[in-house]
């Protein structure tokens, strides 16, 4: 059995699990569906009651104009950024290079749009006002991801996000907002989510990640936006005939947990304090700006994962399914604090923490 095997396992048979929500099965649905009325009418290709009131909710919530539930961020980001370059003709956007569309999408903007993309900033830090207005071509749309997940959810501080949005408009740039965990930093802002997205012309927000939904996505602007939006929706296909059980379910999850954000940020926070505890461990940020980080250990990825997967067993408490690779000495996971966090007994998470300080301090660094 390979040692990747060891970890997954060992993170399996946890009684405990320290990040997400729980489990992604069936029973997530279930739980949505528990108090629907059977008779309640579906949705058919993007029109009916069960759409379009989520999509009013979305909406008002994020103060704007107009808003359209998409089965996918990939599908809906794609669509934002062609309709923002066909507005301007310039086939020519910008954004951080470890963008979600740059590094997860196989070049869908660039294959199937045939939009050009300018990289800003280091890969190592989020995007500064000089970098927007050191650019050197004309955009047609500058995004934003917030926070930038590729580098430990790393945010700006609001004012650079205001003088970026300045700037944008003063040069007739649009901005569109990746918010796909718009919900999780707005505790570290103290902003409301409406008062965020008034920086931007468009947003995207997904309801699977801090939400916990099964699927899908609302981008929302103004009408004229929205409305061309949902022809390149139809385009790529992403009016299903039904996309109810993915709206019920963000729906129903929006409730539970959009409340719960500061909840997981405080939490985050305190994990990721007992972290930068350990020997040759540390954390990116070093303080969490909402409810996702990540964990870097100054240990080859193999050594470390049989040393989580004994953790694990001795304790009762997963961290973590994987480890990857930074260098042949060093290794990291990501970490997204949910519901699960609560119900971890303290003592026994103690206990984690003092065995992998003590497991770190054994390891022999190259």
């Amino acid at each position: 059995m390979s040692e990747i095997n060891i970890l997954g396992e060992a993170y399996k048979k946890a009684k405990f699990k320290a990040p997400g929500h729980g489990k992604r099965n069936v029973q997530v649905l279930k739980d949505a569906l528990v108090d629907i009325d059977g008779e309640m009418e579906s949705e058919m290709y993007g029109k009916g009651k069960v759409i379009e009131d989520f999509q009013e909710k979305m909406a008002k919530y994020l103060g704007k104009e107009s808003a359209v539930f998409f089965p996918s961020g990939t599908m809906a980001q794609q669509i934002a950024l062609r309709i923002w370059c066909d507005q301007k003709g310039i086939k020519k956007v910008a954004y951080h290079p470890l963008s979600h569309l740059e590094i997860h999408e196989e070049d869908g903007l660039k294959e199937l749009h045939h939009i050009q993309t300018i990289l800003l900033a280091d890969k190592e830090r989020v995007i500064e006002l000089e970098d927007v207005v050191g650019l050197s071509e004309e955009i047609a749309c500058l995004l934003l991801e917030l926070p930038q997940r590729e580098i430990g959810g790393q945010l700006p501080d609001y004012k650079t996000i205001e003088d970026i949005s300045a700037y944008c408009k003063e040069k007739g740039i649009k901005l569109h907002l990746d918010g796909a965990r718009l919900f999780e930093i707005l505790p570290y802002y103290q902003k409301t989510a409406a008062e965020v997205c008034s920086l931007f012309d468009s947003v995207y927000v997904s309801f699977y990640k801090g939400i916990g939904g099964i699927a899908g996505a609302i981008l929302a602007g103004d009408k004229s936006f929205t409305e061309e939006s949902k022809v390149w929706k139809r385009r790529h296909g992403g009016d299903l005939i039904s996309l109810y059980p993915y709206i019920l379910s963000a729906d129903y999850y929006f409730g539970q947990r959009v409340g719960n954000m500061n909840q997981y940020y405080q939490e985050a926070k305190e994990f990721a304090l007992n972290f930068n505890q350990c020997h040759g461990v540390s954390t990116k940020p070093l303080e969490p700006v909402s409810n996702m980080f990540h964990v870097h250990f100054e240990a080859p990825k193999e050594e470390l994962e049989v040393i989580l997967a004994a953790i694990y067993e001795e304790t009762g408490i997963g961290l973590s399914s994987y480890v990857r690779e930074v260098t042949k000495s060093t290794s990291f996971y990501e970490v997204s604090i949910g519901d699960m966090y609560a119900q971890l007994p303290k003592e026994n998470l103690k206990t984690v923490f003092q065995l992998l300080d003590e497991k770190m301090k054994t390891i022999k660094t190259l």
